[in-house]
């Protein structure tokens, strides 16, 4: 498969597909085209065309509620650079094994293979990540990364490496296209695109998915607040102390206290608690693991006691979960 080229007589316009899978998200996908055809139109010139497909060719629901009608099947393809797969709501219930199939045979192919949303999901159940960094939407993060270690999961807004290429899902396909259109025909295309877009700038594979916490908790310095947080972040399977924590960013428990109060408005405490039941619920719904096994990775000496705080948080039990949500 040919690397992605500049357009010309003797180039013609690289051709992109998306394979829909049910339950897929419509702003990734849309963003995504619209790149492409503002290419087309800023430059006056065919620099890409595009596919939508599904696995049958028949029409799938987006998680809107919106059905479009694709090109056909997957056959339908043809020649073709870069198939992105695009994923939404509950990708581990979509991962059939005929989509696995698919992809892996495009893979063998030579298809350079790309990921929207949580289509990462359906790349590493093939195995197609194992040894690629990826990126994927930031409430998919920790499943993934449980079920499948071989993969480098990032935070990152879109990560490209080697002839694969996933974003995180929203409006970041905006972001990923205008890197690939950026890097085969200049900067000054793609920041075209971006001003048509009344885009502010253009994001990069530096950029990480959420707001970061020193803009959510207003100007000033407010470093200490952060690097707790942090490290709160990073210690969720085995918990540190309050006391550990104050004196890892140089204050008080006291001082650590008030400043979870000023800014945050709750007690570190609290929100150490709510960040590892956070992540338990994620696991639940993303992950087949068993709840004792949740209960461990998110810090809980036993699965009753992750049970009773977690009643107290969701208003349900973890058994309850997985049951009631559809």
């Amino acid at each position: 498969m040919p690397e992605i080229a500049p357009s010309s007589v003797d180039n013609p316009p690289a051709h992109f597909g998306f394979l829909m899978v049910p339950d897929y998200t419509m702003v990734t996908l849309s963003s995504a085209i619209a790149v492409l055809r503002m290419a087309n139109r800023s430059s006056e010139r065919d620099l890409y065309r595009w596919s939508c497909v599904t696995l049958d060719g028949a029409p799938v629901v987006s998680s809107a509620g919106l059905r479009l009608i694709p090109d056909g099947d997957v056959s339908c393809l043809g020649q073709v650079h870069i198939v992105f797969v695009c994923g939404g709501y509950h990708p581990e219930r979509r991962a059939t094994k005929a989509l696995l199939a698919t992809l892996r045979g495009l893979s063998k192919r030579g298809v350079h293979l790309g990921a929207l949303c949580t289509g990462s999901h359906f790349l590493a159940a093939a195995g197609l990540l194992d040894g690629y960094r990826c990126a994927i939407h930031w409430e998919n993060l920790p499943g993934l990364r449980e079920q499948f270690p071989k993969v480098q999961v990032s935070s990152r807004l879109f990560v490209v490496d080697r002839d694969r290429y996933t974003c995180s899902g929203g409006i970041s396909s905006i972001d990923l296209m205008l890197h690939i259109v950026a890097g085969a025909h200049g900067r000054q295309l793609a920041r075209d695109i971006s001003e048509q877009f009344i885009v502010e700038r253009i994001r990069t594979e530096d950029d990480a998915q959420r707001t970061p916490l020193h803009h959510l908790v207003g100007a000033g310095n407010h470093d200490t607040l952060v690097d707790a947080v942090a490290l709160m972040e990073a210690n969720v399977e085995e918990p540190l102390s309050l006391a550990e924590i104050a004196k890892y960013v140089g204050v008080s428990r006291r001082q650590l206290e008030r400043l979870f109060h000023d800014y945050l408005h709750c007690t570190p405490s609290r929100y150490y608690l709510d960040l590892r039941l956070h992540r338990g619920r994620l696991l639940l719904l993303q992950t087949g693991m068993k709840v004792a096994d949740v209960a461990a990775r998110c810090g809980f000496s036993t699965a009753a006691r992750f049970g009773k705080s977690y009643v107290e948080k969701y208003d349900k039990r973890p058994s309850d979960e997985r049951r009631g949500e559809s």
